[in-house]
C-alpha cells in the first residue's frame, strides 16, 4: 500500500512536470472510483482547469487547481500515477487503469489500481479532508508531547494506533512495523501504556524511518512505481517489514508475522520484548 513516502515520492516526480499544465480531458474505466460529484459530472468539470499546485496529505495526493478546487486521488491498496507520452501505450499499465487524466502537454497520467480500491474526488474546501486526518508526523508542530496526549486515550494497540489515519496521517502497516522495531516496542502493547521515554523513542523512531523511505523513494513489493516506472528501493532497508521467518539483522532471531487488528505486523520477538503486552 502506497503511505506517506510513496505518495511523498509520487508528489516530489510530478511536481516539475505536472504543476502549470493543464487538464483535457479524463476517462474513467471505473467510475465507481469517483467518490464526489460523479464520474459523469467530474469529466465536464475537471477539463481545462489548471494544477497551480501538486501536495500530499497523509496518504492522500491532492492537485490544487485554480479557482481553489482541488483534485484528491487516494492510492489506496495497490494504487499508482504513471506519467506518459499519449501515444506511449502501455498494455501491462492500461491492463489495470481505472482512470486517464489527460494534460496540455500531450502526456496524460493513468491511475493504474490493481484491485479496484483506488479514488478521486473533486473537492471545493480541502477542509473536507482535513478534518478526517490527524498531523502529519514530519511537522514539526508534531512534538512528541503532542504525540503522548494523542495516545494517552488510545487503548488499542499500539500498531493498531499508528495505523489511524485520524491520530496520525500517513503511516500504514510497513512504516508502523519498522518504527516500532527501531523503538523497541512489541505491537501489542496497549498504547496508552508506553512511558513517556518510550514515546520520545517513538517518536524519533517514526521520523526517522519516514524521512529514510522517502530519500530511497519508498518502497516496492508489488504494484506500487513513482510515475515514471521506477521501483523504489526502501524494502532493501527493512529491518522487519515483509520479512516474516528471515533473521533479525539485530539479533538473530527469526521475525514474527502475527494479525493486529486484522493487520499483517512483522516484529522481532527478541528485540520487541513482549512482556509488557497486556
Amino acid at each position: 500500500m502506497p503511505e506517506l513516502p510513496e505518495v511523498e515520492t509520487i508528489k516530489n516526480d510530478l511536481r516539475p512536470m505536472v504543476e502549470g499544465r493543464r487538464f483535457t480531458g479524463v476517462t474513467f474505466f471505473w467510475p465507481r472510483m469517483v467518490l464526489q460529484p460523479s464520474a459523469e459530472e467530474l469529466c465536464r468539470q475537471l477539463p481545462a482547469k489548471r494544477i497551480d499546485e501538486i501536495a500530499r496529505r497523509g496518504k492522500h495526493l491532492i492537485f490544487r487547481l485554480k479557482g481553489g478546487e482541488s483534485l484528491v486521488l487516494h492510492m489506496r491498496m495497490t494504487g499508482s500515477l504513471l506519467l506518459r507520452d499519449r501515444n506511449a501505450a502501455s498494455p501491462e499499465t492500461d491492463r489495470y487503469a481505472t482512470a486517464i487524466f489527460e494534460l496540455d502537454n500531450g502526456t496524460e497520467l493513468v491511475f493504474s489500481d490493481r484491485r479496484k480500491l483506488g479514488t478521486a474526488s473533486l473537492v471545493k474546501d480541502e477542509c473536507e479532508l482535513e478534518c478526517k486526518l490527524g498531523p502529519e508526523p514530519l511537522d514539526p508542530r508534531f512534538t512528541s508531547e503532542v504525540f503522548k496526549e494523542r495516545l494517552s486515550r488510545r487503548k488499542a494497540p499500539i500498531k493498531a494506533a499508528l495505523c489511524e489515519q485520524k491520530l496520525i496521517a500517513g503511516i500504514g502497516n510497513m512504516y508502523a512495523d519498522e518504527a516500532l522495531f527501531a523503538a523497541g516496542i512489541h505491537p501489542l502493547r496497549p498504547a496508552n501504556s508506553l512511558t513517556l521515554a518510550e514515546i520520545k523513542k517513538l517518536h524519533e523512531a517514526m521520523r526517522k524511518v519516514l524521512v529514510q523511505a522517502i530519500g530511497n523513494a519508498g518502497a516496492t513489493f508489488s504494484d506500487y512505481r513513482r510515475p515514471g516506472g521506477e521501483e523504489g528501493s526502501q524494502q532493501d532497508a527493512f529491518s522487519v517489514a515483509h520479512r516474516g521467518g528471515q533473521a533479525c539483522k539485530v539479533c538473530s532471531a527469526p521475525i514474527e508475522r502475527i494479525p493486529v487488528r486484522n493487520r499483517g505486523t512483522y516484529f522481532c520477538p527478541r528485540c520487541q520484548n513482549s512482556a509488557t503486552c497486556s
